[in-house]
């Protein structure tokens, strides 16, 4: 199932998005998109029951109560060989500020004092079942679904200001998720996952997920070693080669930047 939430910003209405493209309203049938939503009730419903909403309708953010943006760093062999850094032994993790959250076609404004804004295209997880000391073989079955996530960073305030990431990771804008939530359901292997990122209109990333060096489950069940992962946790886990960082380009005004993966759909994002 394909989630959204739609509708002027802070005043979003839960839908879906059903076989034929179509968004269609859910707010006659839940009050909005979260994480511990009872999945199998939605999925008895006819989505040509519900009312039909115009494809020109701003989608948001397509989860609401996210408590903690949790996310991990060189996860891709590729990535860590263009940074010039080693494979890290165990998963280097980081935060970004949920005021990072954006909606997958707001535009972005660049903030005042970075020259060095860069794109990062990314898995995200929605975790769906409290999960502490869990298992790598159980830790699937506590997502409730999966988004395209971007992990926009200021590279010259990640790495320039007394080295705390989460300085570049969490401008306003600077986390656009979906256009969808799809369910977990619906994701036979997140470990099979095309990627990819394009900058008006030039392929600048192109992977897959099976490139990850920590794959979706051991990275939940690590996580879960050290925090208690809640309903509504997105975990971003890593981006491929291709960021701007590697090449030394970075966005300006005006630019267009894209972002997709496999099954979960692509955002578009103009830079102002």
């Amino acid at each position: 199932m394909k989630l959204v939430r739609w509708g002027a910003a802070g005043a979003e209405k839960p839908g879906l998005i059903d076989d034929k493209g179509l968004l269609r309203d859910l707010s006659g049938v839940v009050g909005d998109i979260a994480a511990d939503m009872d999945v199998a009730r939605l999925s008895a419903i006819d989505p040509a029951t519900l009312p039909l909403v115009g494809n020109d309708a701003r989608l948001g953010v397509p989860l609401t109560g996210i408590g903690n943006l949790v996310c991990i760093g060189l996860n891709y062999r590729d990535h860590a060989a263009e940074t010039g850094l080693a494979l890290p032994a165990e998963p280097v993790v980081f935060s970004k500020h949920t005021g990072a959250l954006a909606g997958p076609f707001d535009p972005l404004t660049i903030p005042p004092g970075t020259t060095k804004l860069d794109w990062e295209c990314e898995l995200a997880v929605v975790v769906g079942k409290r999960c502490s000391q869990v298992d790598e073989a159980r830790a699937l079955d506590h997502v409730f679904g999966y988004m395209a996530a971007n992990d926009v960073s200021a590279r010259d305030w990640q790495m320039d200001r007394g080295g705390q990431w989460i300085k570049g990771k969490s401008g306003p804008g600077f986390c656009p998720l979906g256009p969808w939530l799809v369910t977990a359901d619906q994701v036979a292997d997140p470990q099979e996952l095309g990627l990819w990122t394009s900058v008006n209109g030039t392929r600048k990333q192109d992977g897959n997920t099976r490139d990850m060096v920590f794959g979706v489950a051991f990275l939940l069940s690590y996580l879960s070693r050290f925090m208690t992962l809640l309903p509504g946790d997105v975990v971003l886990t890593g981006t491929p080669a291709g960021v701007g960082l590697g090449k030394g380009e970075f966005l300006a005004p005006g630019d267009v930047m894209e972002v997709g993966v496999q099954g979960l759909g692509s955002q578009k994002i103009v830079l102002t």
